[in-house]
């Protein structure tokens, strides 16, 4: 998922958007994939992503655990892994972005 978003410590990255991309990838225990029950629509997941992102949080490290949090505790995930990048990264050398990863289980 792609958001654009005021995440940094800088004065700029909290003046200025930068694109912000989130993975997700969550488990659940449920058996049957005609269960409906079972079925995570990828649809909320996405919401609970722009949720996360829209509290412009100063950390990716805090994006992944909003988005974690919820996926465990409001959406009957087992276990979930939120990696959150930041492609547009200023430093003195080359790079590609900045990645965290968050994984969290019940």
């Amino acid at each position: 998922m792609r958001f654009h978003a005021r995440v940094g410590v800088l004065p700029h990255e909290r003046e200025h958007p930068q694109p912000i991309e989130v993975d997700v990838t969550a488990w659940r225990t449920r058996t049957g994939p005609t269960n409906r029950a079972a079925i995570l629509d990828y649809r909320d997941v996405y919401a609970v992503v722009a949720r996360a992102v829209a509290h412009e949080p100063e950390l990716l490290e805090q994006i992944g655990d909003l988005v974690s949090a919820d996926l465990i505790h409001a959406h009957d995930v087992e276990r979930v892994r939120v990696a959150v990048r930041k492609p547009q990264v200023m430093l003195q050398g080359p790079l590609g972005y900045a990645e965290v990863v968050i994984e969290r289980q019940r």
